[in-house]
């Protein structure tokens, strides 16, 4: 065998350059997810305990900022087959450069910002060195990478520096590095986002959105589960043990509607502003699905008659409809499929309203009236759209036999 043509040492190449590209994620794709489970996990609980408007806010940027960590390596990996030993090697400190990130998380607004500023400028150089290796590698359209490669060394250097400027200056100095990035990424005719080739492979890059969304989802379990045995599972009334179940359906069901109406959905066209939008959602619906796993945590802490945590209730009512908008806006740019027809953009609005009416409302009515109100909002935009399914398929088939 060909020692070139090997995993193993076989070199980066384009997409576009490859005899045969697969759509499906890699495992070191996958391996590099797992961290990023914890990082979900811990800026989840950072939000749990700082519930104010100046705490959202730091947990929101966080967010964005560790998101677009897994973004930007999702895209290389998109864009280059890459999976020798020395990709192998990057990423394995990749996955370092994230735990250190994470580990600050808990006191970024005291010593641990340092740690997370240079963890995140390591991350953002090796990102640099990855498009490096591709430039080096004979690829006959090496500006692309370069200007990249370039980029991310110029951004890594900014973070660098923000690690050791004192506060809030720093904060500002990191500011300005994201918006190296961004700017380097997206401003016309002299952003990356003009070449031809900054186009990933849909498919995968589709795959690796839907794979992040149930790990971020699935936070929600986490936070029920370990709630409940934070509280005491032996010290819970039965109707505390009802929320909990209803706080684990509603989970399972925000999965449910985006597997079914958007999960793996390829955008309808290569248009920049479409794959922005199809990325940039993506953001928002994740960013939103970790505030609505916080929100259900207290789920296990009230029961019936007990007025819902205001401060919860708004996490989980904005939480929800912007998930439902963010929806939206994703199968608006993806390629139709059948669902479609029935999960319709008057549906979605039917929740979001709904999810504001809850709001409106929660302080004056009990937890049980809560729940059932912002119950329909979610679970309408299964039961709506899967009883117009029913009942015009049972139409046409009986037209088709009759």
């Amino acid at each position: 065998m060909n020692l070139s043509a090997h995993p193993l040492w076989r070199k980066p190449k384009h997409h576009l350059d490859t005899e045969a590209s697969s759509d499906h994620v890699h495992w070191m794709e996958l391996f590099y997810d797992l961290v990023h489970v914890v990082s979900i996990f811990v800026l989840g609980n950072f939000l749990s305990h700082h519930l104010s408007v100046a705490g959202f806010a730091i947990f929101a940027l966080l967010f964005i900022v560790v998101w677009f960590a897994w973004f930007d390596l999702s895209l290389f990996n998109s864009l280059y087959v890459s999976t020798d030993i020395y990709h192998r090697l990057l990423m394995a400190a990749l996955i370092v450069t994230v735990m250190l990130m994470t580990a600050s998380i808990n006191t970024i607004d005291a010593g641990g910002w340092s740690f997370f500023a240079v963890g995140y400028a390591l991350n953002r150089f090796m990102i640099g060195v990855l498009y490096y290796r591709a430039r080096r590698m004979g690829n006959s359209e090496a500006s692309l990478p370069s200007e990249m490669a370039r980029n991310y060394t110029i951004a890594a250097s900014i973070f660098a520096v923000s690690a050791f400027v004192p506060q809030p200056y720093g904060y500002v100095v990191f500011t300005f590095g994201m918006l190296v990035i961004w700017a380097g990424f997206a401003l016309p005719k002299i952003g990356t986002i003009r070449f031809e080739r900054i186009i990933p492979r849909l498919g995968h890059m589709a795959e690796r959105f839907a794979l992040l969304l149930l790990i971020v989802v699935g936070e929600g379990f986490f936070k029920l589960v370990i709630t409940l045995s934070e509280v005491g599972v032996d010290k819970v009334r039965s109707d505390v043990f009802v929320n909990y179940m209803i706080g684990g359906f509603s989970v399972f069901a925000m999965a449910w509607i985006y597997f079914d109406f958007a999960g793996n959905g390829k955008p309808r066209n290569t248009d920049k502003r479409t794959l922005i939008q199809w990325t940039l959602s993506h953001l928002l619906l994740m960013l939103s699905a970790v505030c609505v796993g916080v929100a259900l945590s207290a789920e296990v802490k009230i029961g019936f008659w007990d007025h819902y945590p205001l401060k919860y209730a708004i996490l989980g009512c904005f939480g929800l409809a912007a998930y439902l908008y963010s929806l939206l806006l994703i199968q608006n740019v993806i390629e139709e499929r059948e669902a479609h027809r029935f999960a319709t953009a008057k549906i979605r609005w039917v929740g979001i309203v709904l999810s504001f009416l809850t709001l409106a409302l929660v302080s004056f009515v009990p937890a049980l009236v809560g729940n059932f109100i912002w119950g329909m909002a979610l679970f309408s935009q299964i039961i709506i759209p899967a009883t117009n399914a029913y009942r015009i398929f049972s139409a046409e088939e009986a037209h088709k036999t009759g």
